[in-house]
């Protein structure tokens, strides 16, 4: 196929019009195109001044010889071909339907081994009327919210699909997505995103494909505990029932605590990990645009993204924004009783008022009061629950002002800026429950932001405590196999597990231990 680069748009055009100036730049007869494919699109606002897309598009022509100054590329195989090996009769079991739990599932059910999905949560749909119910009205389902169900916690957020793993695994990730019901744009924009909307109605049709392929699904109910003789995986058990299983996938998610702590129980080897805690943050995505674009484009543009870091040479730690989103709300996140916890979330249109975002600071295992592997989720779970009594012990978060923030007094009154989180916020000072390193460095942090994005720093900004479940506090170890370091047969896998950070590289590794699963003899 020929690529064609550097494509520069400066006015709106369909995907035709788009590849007929590229065509004409690159002097190719429209005749000779047989097909086109977006390869990407992204938005170059270095200059306000002009802004434009820069497209790259792969043509398959005839008579391609006769173009020999035009780059060639081999045309994409997005098939995945996998040698299968396994001999055992036992279905494997994948525990968790999030991202890493249904891709896994996916491609184990495509290739007849019809896997048992076990998820204490419930489907989608179910689950959305539980997010829903608790937002307006305060009462907590431990068992199915923004956590926990079908879909993983990503369901309830932007719907990002980045990654920094460069996979090439990434790019089946985004055409199983579009098969599903993804929007096509997906697979070629620079960031892409999904939202919430989307998200729901794709990971039910994932399902009902899964059982269609002979897999089955096992939810509201919840596994309870491991059998494992000889360091090897023999029965899973749910309070339900009792599995034969020489074949379990964890993918339980960062918010699985009573596992974690039963497989701690069962001497499963694990680690300490690093992970980031801190606060939303909400602006007028308004400003947002106005500091990322300026206002001299006349392209109908997307509500502006960012994302910054900052290191803090004082307290020898770094501060960075986390899963941006763009006209969205801050979403009442908890997933156990008496805890507050944030997160983010937009819609496919992300056109609500407000632009959100984490500011996170990293702690360290030494930030931990015990030895045990489990002290880092017990330090998450310790802020939670102090957001929880600040807040007014009502699932209302404490909310504060940034300029309140930075002299450390409680806010009184808002000011421009109206927060998005439900049930309901509690005027705070939010000082007084993240530890001083925490507090100090996303002083900084924001401020030195305010030189990248004029405004960040607004006084009326209003920060949401706590944000802790950015990633998983906890590490199971696994082998070259991707199975736990000294239990043969349980394959830790995504998030959880901490192999992953978000739905792309969460699905990746589902797709990953699946191989390994049908590979293995």
């Amino acid at each position: 196929m020929l690529r064609l680069e550097n494509i520069k748009i400066r006015e709106e055009l369909n995907n035709e019009e788009v590849v007929k100036i590229a065509c004409k730049k690159n002097n190719i007869r429209l005749d000779d195109v047989l097909g086109f494919y977006i390869f990407k699109k992204s938005i170059d606002a270095r200059n306000k001044e002009d802004i434009f897309y820069n497209y790259a598009i792969d043509l398959d022509v005839k008579n391609e010889k006769k173009y020999t100054k035009i780059k060639k590329v081999e045309k994409q195989n997005n098939n995945l071909e996998i040698a299968k090996k396994r001999k055992s009769l036992n279905r494997p079991i994948v525990i968790g339907a999030g991202p890493a739990g249904l891709f896994c599932a996916l491609f184990l059910a495509e290739y007849g081994l019809n896997p048992i999905i076990i998820e204490q949560g419930k489907t989608v749909e179910e689950r959305q009327k539980d997010v829903e119910t608790f937002i307006n009205t305060g009462n907590l389902n431990i068992k199915s919210n923004i956590q926990f169900g079908e879909g993983g916690a990503g369901t309830f957020s932007d719907g990002k699909l980045t990654s920094g793993i460069h996979d090439p695994l990434c790019k089946i990730v985004l055409n199983r997505f579009v098969e599903f019901g993804a929007p096509e744009q997906i697979k070629y924009i620079n960031k892409p995103h999904i939202g919430t909307d989307n998200l729901i109605k794709v990971v039910s049709n994932i399902r009902k494909y899964i059982i269609s392929k002979g897999g089955e699904f096992l939810f509201n109910e919840k596994v309870i505990d491991f059998e494992i003789e000889d360091s090897k995986l023999t029965k899973i058990i749910t309070d339900k029932r009792k599995l034969e299983a020489d074949t379990a996938v964890l993918a339980i998610g960062h918010s699985a605590r009573d596992t974690f702590e039963k497989l701690y129980e069962k001497n499963v080897y694990m680690e300490k990990k690093n992970f980031s805690v801190g606060v939303r943050i909400e602006h007028k995505q308004e400003m947002i645009n106005n500091s990322q674009y300026g206002n001299k484009s006349k392209l109908n543009l997307p509500p502006a993204e960012y994302k910054l870091a900052y290191h803090d040479e004082l307290t020898g730690r770094s501060c960075y924004t986390f899963c941006m989103c763009p006209g969205g709300f801050v979403m009442a996140s908890s997933s156990e009783e008496n805890t507050i916890v944030t997160n983010g979330m937009s819609k496919f249109a992300r056109n609500e008022e407000n632009a959100n975002s984490a500011v996170l600071v990293n702690v360290n295992p030494e930030d931990f009061k015990g030895e045990s592997p489990l002290e880092g989720m017990y330090f998450q779970k310790e802020l939670e629950e102090k957001a929880f009594e600040l807040g007014g012990k009502n699932y209302f978060a404490p909310i504060q002002r940034l300029e309140d923030f930075l002299k450390n007094r409680e806010t009184k009154k808002l000011g421009e800026i109206k927060p998005t989180y439900k049930p309901g916020v509690t005027y705070s000072n939010l000082n007084e429950i993240l530890p001083e390193f925490v507090s100090n460095t996303l002083k900084n942090g924001v401020q030195y932001f305010d030189s990248k994005i004029k405004g960040f720093a607004d006084k009326d900004a209003i920060l949401t405590g706590v944000e802790t479940r950015s990633s998983s506090p906890i590490k199971i170890v696994r082998d070259e196999d991707f199975m736990a370091k000294n239990v043969h047969g349980l394959y830790p896998c995504g998030e959880g597990p901490g192999y992953a950070g978000g739905i792309m590289s969460s699905a990746v590794d589902g797709i990953k231990c699946a191989i390994k699963i049908i590979e293995h003899e």
